[in-house]
């Protein structure tokens, strides 16, 4: 099972359940760079106001049993991050739809999350992938990219 939100969020930039732990972003990170790299694309590197923004995201999707990408300026304002222009990818899975090479191959397959992966002038992103009960799947991937350039 895997599900994405339709991800060509971008705009101008004017406490998780026990159950719920961040493992794979490291993972995603790498997967995600990889990617960038095959098409001549310079890596992204984690900013810490994007991680911040990502995991609260997460954990608030996780806590809620919701998938959407919600007050997203808003959101991107109160964690201070900085830029011209941002994005955000959402993916929740389960099983091997649910690893860091699942998702990143699903963005890929889609073109308004490919288009945040692979743009250019995204330098800066903040990921988060929080693992729980997630809309009656147990060991679910809840993943927030938020992307910034």
């Amino acid at each position: 099972m895997l599900k994405l939100l339709i991800a060509s969020v971008a705009a101008l930039l004017l406490a998780a359940p026990a159950a719920a732990t961040n493992r794979s972003q490291p993972a995603l990170l790498v997967e995600m760079n990889s990617a960038r790299a095959h098409y001549g694309l310079a890596p992204l590197s984690l900013d810490r106001h994007l991680q911040h923004a990502a995991s609260a995201h997460s954990r608030e999707m996780l806590q809620g049993g919701t998938f959407a990408h919600g007050a997203f300026a808003q959101r991107m304002a109160r964690f201070s991050v900085s830029g011209r222009i941002a994005g955000e990818n959402l993916a929740w899975g389960t099983g091997a739809q649910g690893t860091a090479h699942g998702i990143v191959v699903a963005w890929l397959n889609s073109p308004e999350h490919r288009a945040n992966l692979l743009r250019a002038s995204f330098r800066r992103v903040g990921i988060a992938d929080l693992v729980g009960s997630f809309q009656g799947y147990a060991g679910a991937h809840v993943v927030t990219a938020d992307f910034a350039g």
